[in-house]
């Protein structure tokens, strides 16, 4: 239960910077038709499921039963990395699992898939 919260509770201020700045950069990209924004979270439709990424955490439920969903960023320096005219990681991560998620169909990683598949 504390994890949980902790990961997935209320926004503080930088998360609610954050909010504030993907409500200016959401309509302006290719997955704008995919993306919505509902309280702390960013909500991703995928073709396979909805997403939901937390704000703050940027840890991620998958629709209907709030699963998590364990994706781990690269080690390589700089790769899957959204390029941001300010410095804001968490909302380069958020971004990234964004517009991988928006095209879940085309996740080839097999441990991401199986997350994905498993209770779909």
């Amino acid at each position: 239960m504390y994890w949980r919260q902790a990961t997935f509770g209320e926004l503080e201020q930088s998360a609610q910077v954050r909010r504030e700045a993907l409500e200016r950069i959401l309509p302006r990209l290719r997955i704008a038709d995919r993306c919505a924004l509902e309280g702390r979270f960013l909500v991703v439709r995928g073709d396979l499921r909805t997403y939901r990424i937390h704000l703050g955490s940027a840890n991620i439920l998958m629709e209907p039963d709030d699963a998590y969903l364990c994706i781990v960023q690269s080690r390589r320096a700089g790769e899957g990395k959204v390029f941001l005219p300010f410095e804001d990681d968490r909302l380069s991560l958020i971004l990234s699992k964004a517009f991988l998620l928006a095209a879940d169909t085309e996740i080839t990683d097999p441990s991401i898939r199986a997350q994905i598949e498993r209770s779909a």
